[in-house]
């Protein structure tokens, strides 16, 4: 998990933003699943975790539920408008466009937040939830089903050679 969050910040400072996004709103699905009985995400999984790691940074801007409807629409229609948001759209500046820093504004009903900081405070939100839950048998079971980098290969596969699996 933390190489996974390792790469997002990666891809911010490469200036990778969209694939930062995507990755970074798989976060709370993650986190969710990883800490449930059935190992799998749900909206409400997400929406909850999202409430309690990253929703207090936004100033009520930004619920469990607008970001799911954002989470929603970005991964799977490729568009930052979901109807049933609170919002128009959600848009970003390019943080390397301008020194000015655009985070949490509201502009003619769209929400206007940082990617850097956005990305950066799913990751937090993760890092602290980690913290939390990493030790604990919901997560190291969950965890052993999780795609991960296999340095060595993973046997009875492939052995030698790094494996993603």
């Amino acid at each position: 998990m933390r190489d996974f969050l390792t790469q997002i910040k990666n891809g911010l400072d490469a200036n990778l933003y969209l694939l930062s996004l995507f990755s970074a709103l798989a976060i709370p699905d993650l986190c969710g699943a990883m800490s449930s009985e059935n190992g799998e995400a749900s909206n409400e999984k997400y929406k909850a975790w999202f409430d309690k790691y990253v929703a207090p940074k936004y100033n009520s801007f930004l619920s469990g539920e607008d970001c799911y409807f954002f989470r929603c629409s970005l991964l799977h229609q490729g568009s930052s408008q979901h109807p049933r948001s609170n919002y128009k759209r959600v848009l970003f500046v390019e943080p390397s466009a301008t020194t000015n820093v655009f985070h949490n504004n509201i502009m003619n009903n769209a929400l206007n937040i940082d990617v850097r900081i956005f990305c950066n405070d799913l990751i937090s939100g993760a890092e602290k939830w980690l913290n939390e839950n990493g030790e604990t048998e919901l997560y190291k079971n969950n965890y052993d089903k999780f795609m991960r980098r296999y340095p060595n290969g993973l046997s009875p596969y492939i052995v030698g050679v790094p494996v993603i699996s």
